[in-house]
């Protein structure tokens, strides 16, 4: 007699659909039975669902298996208890989602996997229990050195370090949900093109999405369509925590379309990250400065995005450390407040976008800065900088432009001033006002300014 197992039940009940035209959520369905056909069924080979002890022995055995017959596994619904679960080389792990859960039992880590070949997991809730970590572990799932690693369709919660953390990985993490993670959701180092995309993003204490090297270079990770809320900034600093995605000196990063609510200090910040694309992005509610582009960085656009409310819109900073050339193009800034998660120095908050070197900032929308719409310069620190076709009003200045001894090459015309109560252009030495409004007279005293064509209501 044939053995009749759930998986041959929803194989043969997939086949009996077979030339019928299906709905598109019966088409979708059957394909995942298709992914399915040639699985090793997880219960067939001794896993209980919702059986209250430890079951890692059981499914690292099942993996190990299916890593030798390179076949995939699937786990059906039902809460399963497991720690410490190292995985091999070839990992295709499967469920239900939101019915498939695995519960971290709190014996020193959930999973983990170092130089393997390839690593699935989808379809499933991955909780952390909010369990105690080991020292040697640094998020709920682990991977290392891995070529291939795909997260789809989880839900990954409530771990006690980072959520996921890739080092020297490629791959994708797309269409899951993390949340309530004590450090960041997503952490990943000497990355090799990962994708991460799709995904909500909740509720963490420290950090969102981190891009990170031990030392610059070419990391091509893309950053697109995911929602971001609510990242605190509970280990404290003045910006290493409490980032929505955060890059530090990883190259060629695309950060698109994404939408970021309620980050303690930046929505998106990028230190020492070259020829990074920050663009199309959305931005509410930032604590400090929403977008950051600094430190020893060459080449950044940042186009199209919107930012409504923070302390700053847009900064693109250091050029004492190097750094330099940029686009700021196209974006609408609006709403910012001059109160910030820290007491500040020099301008202060309250600024929409500030500038230093060889930077074209054009066609942009600055409305309600208490302080500035656009700041140019910090002392000496201003060199080929041109503000053209921007619109800023209700703002207290138009532009705050250092006049110090050691500026260059600084363009500024055709732009719209409304409504900017304290001056249009207005030079400042550092952050004491030093004229006028140069709009209107004195803008010739300065040989290395321009001021012209611009139109002041």
């Amino acid at each position: 007699m044939t053995k009749t197992t759930r998986r041959s039940l929803l194989i043969g009940a997939g086949s009996a659909l077979t030339g019928v035209v299906m709905p598109a959520a019966a088409r979708a369905q059957d394909m995942r039975l298709a992914d399915l056909r040639g699985s090793l069924d997880a219960v067939d080979l001794g896993m209980r669902p919702g059986a209250g002890d430890d079951q890692s022995r059981a499914l690292s055995d099942i993996l190990d298996r299916a890593s030798t017959e390179r076949k995939p596994v699937f786990l059906p619904p039902g809460a399963y208890a497991v720690s410490n679960l190292n995985l091999p080389e070839f990992v295709h792990l499967s469920g239900v989602p939101g019915a498939t859960r695995l519960v971290y039992g709190g014996a020193g880590h959930l999973m983990m996997a170092d130089n393997a070949q390839s690593i699935r997991l989808s379809g499933m809730t991955i909780d952390g229990a909010n369990r105690w970590l080991d020292d040697y572990a640094q998020a709920t799932i682990q991977i290392s050195r891995t070529g291939s690693v795909v997260i789809e369709d989880c839900d990954i919660a409530g771990s006690r370090k980072h959520a996921l953390m890739f080092e020297a990985c490629g791959g994708s993490v797309m269409n899951s949900r993390i949340s309530g993670a004590a450090l960041a959701a997503i952490y990943s180092v000497e990355g090799l093109g990962l994708r991460i995309a799709d995904n909500d993003i909740l509720d963490c204490a420290n950090g969102g999405i981190l891009i990170h090297r031990w030392t610059p270079g070419y990391d091509g990770s893309l950053v697109t369509g995911n929602r971001i809320a609510r990242i605190a900034s509970q280990a404290g600093g003045t910006g290493q925590n409490g980032n929505g995605i955060n890059v530090y000196r990883a190259d060629n990063v695309l950060i698109a379309n994404n939408t970021l609510t309620g980050c303690a200090f930046s929505a998106i910040r990028s230190n020492s990250g070259t020829d990074i694309q920050i663009v199309g992005n959305q931005c509410h509610d930032s604590g400090e400065t929403a977008i950051y582009s600094e430190f020893s960085f060459q080449g950044a656009v940042i186009a199209n995005n919107l930012v409504d409310g923070a302390a700053n819109g847009i900064s693109v900073a250091n050029f004492n450390e190097g750094g330099r050339l940029a686009t700021i193009n196209g974006n609408v800034i609006r709403n910012l407040s001059t109160e910030g998660p820290y007491v500040p120095d020099g301008f202060g908050f309250g600024w929409g976008i500030g500038v230093e070197a060889d930077t074209a900032v054009t066609g942009n929308v600055i409305d309600e800065a208490p302080r500035a719409g656009i700041l140019m310069g910090w002392g000496p620190y201003l060199r080929g900088v041109a503000a053209t076709g921007n619109v800023v009003r209700n703002s207290a200045l138009g532009v705050a432009v250092s006049v110090v001894d050691g500026v260059q090459g600084i363009l500024i015309n055709n732009n719209i001033f409304q409504n900017t109560l304290r001056g249009a252009v207005v030079g400042h030495r550092w952050s004491e006002r030093v004229t006028g409004d140069l709009t209107q007279e004195g803008a010739d005293a300065f040989d290395e300014l321009t001021v012209s064509g611009n139109t002041v209501v």
